[in-house]
């Protein structure tokens, strides 16, 4: 049976370590002396006290979870944070309807970049820092970061870590996970630091390079501007947007390896960073050319422009540096595509993920040689070892449903009344947890504030099962979940 008391007690600590992350909006409002002070210090003062009723629920509980509670822990937790994530902008009023309150929390925790805003300028500095601090807790994820700060709570925590991780394949750099998700996040906050310091070399001030660094290394894509980075009209924000975005979506073991141990060799022996840098370079070549050939940019712009968009969709960053509506169309077919592929599994980012491309790959390859000798053998290697069957089998039901949910997603948005070319951006992007701005997007200028309430709410569902890689989501829908053994 599900231990209640448990997932109670973890839900609370968690909730006193979201409200600690909403004291630093508290100071920045009172440094900036804006309208958005009492509304997070109401903010959390409910959310610490929620907290604290969670954790006496759960006060006696054991300290250990089975498989059955990691799932259900996970996916509650998502949704708790972000019920209470939006409270600052239901209080301070800038969202004062709680469903947009809520697709906006959502967005901002599962790193897809969705917004609800049309005006990001006129939001008071707490609120914009809220916004940027919720895409860079959920970059690694909610329950992960306890892991690593607060190991004695969560028992059974390799669970939790299978339920929360994306990737069919969890790589460890360590014995010990606590220890894994310490180094993984140390990876994280220096990569941020140092993202954040470029931008301030670069010309930005304070404000504008913390913001940046935290939603560019979570992949999240929120902006503190109308018009992203395309604000700074900087080549050099460009280049460092580009090269942040491109190694937060490496796999952070992969990572660890090569920069800590000093194994750069080992990112081009792995099958995944190979594929991720082919598709990369590749994609880059092919819209640079459209690019210079069709709408008349030199080639460095063209280089620039091509590389920051592939790099910002196949991470699922969703940033713009250009306006893509006047790109060729062929050009969104190939954003689109690397968009669904997302980068690295162990990563920040979404999408399908590069393991599993090389491991789909590898069947079909497979499939040619069985065709040529029906009898042989032929396991699936990746980085010289088997895939075991299981797996094989999760990548295939896995790749179904998430083709599954895009069709269904898609066709409820065209009986909505949203045009064929934004209902496929719109379910693309909540499912590989994208959310570029409609504005700049292909299609008919349309905001995600303009969309029903109740797609909405689907929408909020597409991308906790984006986040969580559907499965951990589903599988509490099923029958056999809920029964004793």
């Amino acid at each position: 049976m599900v231990n209640f008391r448990i997932i109670s007690k973890i839900i609370g600590s968690l909730l006193f370590i979201e409200a600690f992350f909403m004291a630093w909006c508290v100071v920045i409002a009172l440094s900036f002396h804006e309208d958005d002070q009492m509304a997070f210090l109401l903010s959390m003062l409910v959310t610490f006290g929620s907290g604290f009723l969670f954790f006496l629920l759960g006060k006696d509980a054991e300290n250990f979870l089975n498989r059955h509670d990691a799932f259900l822990l996970v996916t509650a937790v998502w949704m708790i944070f972000s019920l209470f994530g939006m409270l600052p902008f239901l209080i301070h009023g800038c969202i004062p309807d709680f469903t947009d309150a809520y697709f906006e929390a959502t967005s901002g925790f599962t790193t897809t970049g969705a917004t609800i805003f049309d005006d990001v300028e006129c939001l008071p500095h707490g609120i914009l820092f809220w916004r940027s601090l919720m895409q860079w807790v959920g970059g690694l994820g909610i329950v992960f970061f306890t892991i690593a700060i607060l190991p004695s709570l969560v028992g059974g925590s390799v669970k939790v870590f299978a339920a929360e991780a994306t990737g069919p394949i969890k790589a460890k750099m360590h014995p010990r996970l606590t220890t894994t998700a310490k180094w993984i996040w140390s990876i994280y906050l220096i990569l941020t630091i140092g993202c954040g310091l470029s931008f301030w070399l670069a010309g930005m001030d304070w404000f504008e390079a913390t913001n940046y660094s935290m939603t560019t290394t979570a992949t999240g894509g929120f902006s503190i501007h109308n018009d992203s980075t395309i604000h700074f009209n900087s080549p050099t924000v460009d280049y460092i947007c580009i090269i942040f975005q491109f190694l937060a979506g490496i796999n952070f073991t992969l990572l660890y390896v090569a920069i800590f141990k000093m194994k750069f060799r080992s990112l081009f022996k792995n099958s995944e960073f190979k594929l991720y840098i082919s598709v990369v370079i590749i994609a880059t070549l092919w819209i640079m050319y459209m690019l210079v050939a069709n709408v008349g940019y030199d080639w460095e712009t063209a280089f620039r422009n091509a590389l920051f968009q592939v790099v910002a969709f196949i991470t699922t960053t969703g940033m713009f540096s250009d306006d893509v509506a006047q790109w060729p169309h062929l050009t969104w077919i190939i954003l689109g595509t690397v968009m669904y592929l997302g980068a690295c599994a162990g990563s920040t980012s979404g999408g399908f993920k590069c393991i599993r491309g090389v491991m789909l790959l590898k069947v079909i390859q497979n499939n040619f040689r069985q065709a040529l000798h029906p009898n042989a053998v032929l396991p699936v290697k990746v980085n010289g070892q088997n895939v075991p069957r299981n797996r094989l089998i999760s990548l295939l039901a896995f790749f179904t449903m998430t083709i599954l949910m895009i069709a269904v997603t898609t066709s409820i948005m065209l009986i909505s009344g949203i045009d064929t070319t934004n209902s496929i951006v719109i379910a693309l992007s909540c499912v590989s947890n994208v959310g570029p701005s409609l504005e700049n997007e292909i299609g008919h200028v349309m905001s995600w504030g303009m969309l029903p309430d109740y797609l909405k709410w689907l929408l909020c569902m597409l991308m906790f099962m984006g986040r969580l890689e559907i499965m951990t989501i589903l599988v509490l829908f099923t029958p056999s979940f809920w029964k004793e053994n």
